[in-house]
């Protein structure tokens, strides 16, 4: 891992975040990318990276323009992209489908489908060409289990799976790998976000419950990526001992 370039999107909080620590604790070089740019230089300056060893991109992983020019512009130092993380993604609502809002379906689309497109499509074929490199898309179990109230989210992490499934098979002869990490109950902002700054309807998704933390997830990204090269994760779903199911979960009182 020692000086690989690994590429993380939505790395201002949670999962991402947790995932440049531990990278850059094995001697990564980072790129980290999220819209909040405050919030991104929080986190760089929490890292034991040296300055030469990380770079900041401002990025709506939504805008393909925008995702096209980041890439393309990297300095060349940083264009041999290793590792992409595809973490970047979020929920909107527990509405019932044909109460939804339609604006929050756009965002959960344009971010956790199209977003993870977009930063595959100019990343990958550096990789291919390079013959060397790992996509490791953040997928979710709702990608497996349909829920109440979560239909269009559980429709793009369905689409998710599917996709890694996709570019695994399109990859088939070249050394680059794909993964899907899925995971259950994780405590993040995730329900924040999903209830449109709530805090106290957030709260109660994880009362009772010890739920997964985003450190729990990097490490097991982490793993995935720190196989042997002719080692290929496929997938891996992961969640709190106190979650069976999308929707079972153990609650004490």
């Amino acid at each position: 891992m020692q000086n690989q370039i690994v590429f993380i999107t939505g790395a201002s909080s949670g999962i991402g975040a947790a995932c440049a620590k531990i990278f850059a604790d094995a001697g990564a070089k980072l790129i980290l990318a999220a819209r909040r740019w405050e919030r991104l230089q929080e986190v760089a300056n929490s890292l034991d990276i040296p300055s030469d060893k990380i770079h900041l991109l401002p990025l709506d992983v939504c805008d393909r323009l925008a995702v096209e020019s980041a890439i393309n512009n990297l300095p060349s130092p940083w264009c041999n992209i290793d590792i992409l993380i595809n973490n970047a993604g979020l929920s909107r609502g527990l509405d019932k489908l044909y109460q939804g809002d339609f604006q929050d379906w756009e965002e959960m689309i344009d971010t956790n489908i199209k977003g993870l497109l977009y930063l595959t499509r100019y990343v990958v074929p550096g990789m291919v060409s390079r013959n060397s490199g790992h996509v490791i898309n953040i997928g979710s179990i709702a990608g497996h289990q349909t829920y109440p109230g979560g239909n269009v989210y559980c429709g793009t992490k369905a689409a998710v799976r599917a996709i890694s499934e996709g570019l695994k098979q399109d990859l088939l002869g070249t050394p680059v790998r794909v993964t899907s990490v899925d995971p259950g109950m994780v405590e993040t902002e995730f329900s924040e976000v999903r209830f449109h700054g709530d805090t106290e309807r957030a709260k109660k998704v994880y009362e009772g419950v010890k739920p997964l933390t985003p450190d729990d997830v990097a490490d097991v990204i982490f793993f995935c990526a720190t196989r042997a090269s002719h080692v290929n994760i496929n997938e891996v779903v992961l969640m709190p001992v106190d979650q069976a199911s999308a929707t079972l979960v153990n609650r004490r009182k």
